[in-house]
């Protein structure tokens, strides 16, 4: 038991999951970022408090304005949406308090629970589908873990290199604007020069 205690504690101080509570004022909306790998399912928890004849609405759109979730003007306190990255992302979360008209309101408490890889797997269903033993679930849950800490670190070598590819692009095309300043420069100082013999000469000034 020790050894599956182990196992819960790393997961625990790896967890990727993220707990968020902000207000959103009467007919306003708050938007949310969240950054996604491809292929990574991101899941969320929405909480709301209540108001008196209040609806609200959430929207989960990307940078291409695909929308992921969507469910307008709603009673319900609370809900859940879930979906998985086609390609890396940034996705935003909009949730939006609305009123009757005429009606003044006050701002309402949003409690948002944002889960994506091994957070978002519920493991308590893999677990009951293949007969695991706790010790083999998260045996299970420590492998894919370990999964996504290789991706992304695959992923952050990615960019390194994308990012010194640029750096080294940059670089030379710096140093050939350099050099072909200081030609630009050079034959203009010698075309200067030969200009002002040949003037002085026409004028008598030199030899």
């Amino acid at each position: 038991m020790s050894m599956l205690r182990g196992l819960q504690i790393l997961l625990l101080l790896v967890g990727v999951s993220s707990a968020l509570r902000f207000h959103v004022p009467a007919n306003g909306k708050k938007c949310l970022k969240e950054e996604i790998h491809k292929n990574v399912v991101m899941t969320g928890e929405y909480e709301i408090s209540e108001g008196m004849g209040y609806s609200s609405s959430v929207h989960v759109t990307d940078t291409r304005g695909h929308t992921l979730y969507k469910r307008e003007h709603f009673p319900d306190l609370k809900g859940k949406f879930a979906f998985t990255a086609d390609e890396y992302d940034i996705f935003e979360i909009c949730i939006s308090s609305h009123i009757p008209a005429g009606q003044h309101g006050a701002d309402r408490e949003i409690s948002l629970i944002l889960k994506h890889g091994v957070e978002a797997k519920n493991y308590e269903d893999i677990a009951k589908a293949e007969k695991l033993k706790p010790l083999e679930i998260e045996l299970r849950r420590l492998e894919d873990l370990s999964d996504s800490i290789v991706q992304d670190f695959a992923y952050m070598r990615k960019r390194e290199e994308e990012m010194r590819n640029t750096n080294e692009s940059t670089n030379s095309r710096v140093l050939y604007l350099s050099i072909f300043s200081m030609l630009c420069l050079l034959g203009l100082a010698t075309w200067q020069v030969l200009y002002l013999r040949r003037y002085f000469k026409t004028k008598k000034l030199i030899d």
